[in-house]
């Protein structure tokens, strides 16, 4: 992508991998300077005990012709939180978009328990996680980010609030906590309408993350042979995929348009151009319902 956003500051809440890294790095390439935060570097890992790093993404950012900054930020405690915006003020005086990517609840939710069998523990646990977060880190950034006409605000999470509305995901908490952040993009949209800036849901299709790629036993160099045990797994996408949605949403000079709207990276490919690293436009959500959960035999054709 070409470097169209030089000069911008970028917050990527939740940047140690998955969606958030490869937004991390997309705004990267695009020129902007990102600031990656999570609780794991290579000092300390997070209660998940994953290996991925905000040290690492930040240097992709770097490689890839951005400024990455790492800092090790638990978005759950406000004065972390304030103090990380306090220094974006210091250091750049400015901060033009806002990724609230933070999720971290993989581990904590059950794929089979009813509301009633499910650990409450770990369920409220992972909406304060997949919630609470987001809700503290735009409470902080959102006046840095309104100083300037323009900033933007991306919810990331999973699914569209078209698919979500009508297809219960997964489990209670989890349903509740994916839906949830859709919500928090349509009433932040509200908020800083009047005042130049837009707020959107963004959700990627079946994401090629390093969770997934280690769930199946491969790396992204030999995924698809994971299509053995899922074959429907052929319309999955890097991170990088949703990350060039970020990256052309925050180049865009007429991003309101999108205000209050539920996004996807596919839908967006469609309308920005951008493709994945492969070259190919997997669109995911359409295919989640004409195929998959058609029944319909895996087949990507028409759909990637």
């Amino acid at each position: 992508m070409d470097t169209t956003l030089q000069g911008k500051v970028a917050l990527v809440a939740g940047a140690s991998r998955g969606a958030g890294r490869g937004t991390a790095v997309e705004l990267g390439a695009a020129g902007a300077t990102v600031y990656c935060t999570a609780r794991t570097t290579r000092e300390q890992r997070s209660e998940q005990d994953l290996p991925e790093t905000i040290e690492e993404t930040a240097e992709l950012v770097t490689a890839a012709g951005g400024i990455g900054i790492p800092v090790q930020v638990d978005h759950l405690v406000p004065e972390q939180v304030r103090a990380l915006v306090r220094r974006i003020d210091a250091e750049q005086g400015r901060l033009d978009v806002l990724v609230n990517d933070i999720w971290g609840g993989e581990q904590l939710f059950s794929w089979t328990d009813k509301l009633w069998e499910h650990s409450l523990e770990k369920g409220l646990r992972m909406l304060r996680l997949a919630v609470d977060t987001h809700i503290i880190t735009s409470h902080f950034a959102l006046p840095l980010l309104l100083r300037r006409p323009g900033g933007l605000v991306v919810e990331m999470t999973d699914g569209t609030a078209e698919y979500n509305a009508t297809h219960y995901r997964v489990s209670f908490f989890y349903d509740l906590a994916k839906t949830s952040v859709l919500r928090l993009a349509f009433a932040q949209a509200e908020e800083v309408r009047a005042l130049g800036a837009t707020a959107v849901a963004l959700t990627p299709g079946w994401l090629r993350s390093e969770i997934m790629l280690r769930h199946y036993g491969v790396t992204e160099e030999n995924w698809r042979d994971a299509l053995e045990s899922e074959p429907h797994f052929a319309i999955s996408e890097t991170p990088a995929f949703v990350g060039r949605a970020v990256a052309a949403l925050a180049a865009d000079p007429q991003v309101a348009r999108w205000n209050g709207r539920s996004l996807s990276s596919g839908q967006l490919a469609q309308v920005y151009g951008f493709t994945d690293v492969d070259g190919s436009r997997p669109d995911a959500w359409r295919y989640l319902v004409e195929v998959q959960d058609a029944g319909r035999p895996a087949d990507v054709t028409g759909y990637r």
